[in-house]
């Protein structure tokens, strides 16, 4: 998710914990430091584009990395404060605010290696954009109720009703994805596309429109289904994926890494000689935020080029009122991008 949403997370779940124990302005703090805390790994420079891509949300996001530093940092802030009484205390708050932090962001479909070091495996549910104010809102909310009513008992309650009011969203969220992915599938079956793989997300900043990505050996579709849609049918967009292209190139590294982060959902193209890779999960076609060019084939061989990242932003002044209309179950065509 977004840093003000980790943040704001953090905040509430420490305030949650540490109740009236000490200063609500003390667990919002550190609660934000310690929900921030996983993200910095994205100023790590790996070497090129893909490896940037593939190993942000690894270590830093391990359950198991995180578990053994939460006691050091409780460790830290409890000295600091002078509150080494409440230092198990401190260390139930800041283990759980680290903890929430990579499951949550497992909700979105980019990746999370929860499991390093004994798996690279990304898991994503992909259920919430990294961007959703009905999930966010409520957790600030509550937290900033509990700064201003820090001097009475008023304000913990308005935190705790936060942090429920945005689990229950996180819930909807995927039972929404559930339903999605039913009508996706019954679409398929009557258009008789055979696909190997669909993915159901979410469209920018809410759960009622879901963007929906089935593949096959040789091609893409896309289509989008609004939980107000006046019947189940799905338009399917079609796309060539470069079936020629995965088989001579799949095994090349930048390649088999994006094949294997995003779980099979990507596609290859050739334009004069250089070679480019795209994440299909996020983006909507065909302007991707993860879209790489690899180079030509002597540079990549060579070690000449190193994949540099090409990504395409939707112009917002027409994206944004297609997305509303869809959303409420309007027939609009897809814009041009």
């Amino acid at each position: 998710m977004d840093s003000l949403t980790q943040i704001a997370l953090g905040s509430a779940v420490s305030v949650a914990v540490m109740g009236r124990r000490t200063a609500v302005w003390k667990a919002a703090l550190w609660g934000a430091v310690a929900g921030t805390l996983p993200d910095l790994d994205a100023f790590i420079d790996h070497g090129n584009a893909v490896l940037n891509m593939v190993r942000h949300r690894a270590e830093s996001h391990s359950l198991f990395f995180l578990t053994l530093g939460a006691p050091v940092l409780a460790w830290v802030v409890s000295r600091l404060h002078g509150e080494t009484a409440l230092f198990r205390r401190w260390w139930l708050a800041l283990w759980l605010v680290l903890f929430t932090h990579p499951l949550l962001d497992t909700m979105t479909v980019y990746g999370t290696q929860l499991l390093q070091p004994f798996t690279d495996h990304p898991f994503g549910v992909g259920s919430i954009f990294i961007i959703d104010p009905l999930y966010t809102v409520p957790l600030i909310v509550g937290v900033v109720a509990a700064l201003r009513l820090q001097k009475s008992a008023r304000g913990l309650p308005w935190n705790l009703a936060g942090l429920t009011l945005s689990t229950l969203y996180l819930g909807w969220s995927f039972g929404a994805q559930q339903h999605a992915t039913q009508v996706a599938r019954a679409s398929l079956a009557v258009q008789g596309i055979e696909t190997q793989g669909l993915l159901v997300t979410p469209a920018p900043f809410n759960t009622v429109l879901w963007r929906l990505v089935a593949t096959t050996p040789t091609q893409y579709f896309e289509g989008y289904y609004s939980l107000l849609d006046n019947g189940q049918r799905i338009t399917w967009t079609a796309h060539d994926r470069g079936a020629a292209l995965i088989e001579q190139h799949r095994h090349e590294p930048s390649v088999a890494r994006m094949a294997a982060f995003t779980h099979g959902f990507y596609s290859l193209a050739e334009t004069d000689g250089r070679l480019f890779v795209t994440d299909l999960r996020m983006g909507q076609e065909p302007a991707y935020t993860f879209r790489f060019d690899l180079g030509s084939a002597p540079a990549r061989v060579s070690g000449q080029h190193l994949p540099v990242q090409q990504s395409r932003r939707p112009d917002l002044g027409t994206a944004l009122p297609w997305l509303w209309q869809r959303m409420w179950g309007n027939d609009v065509a897809l814009p041009r991008l």
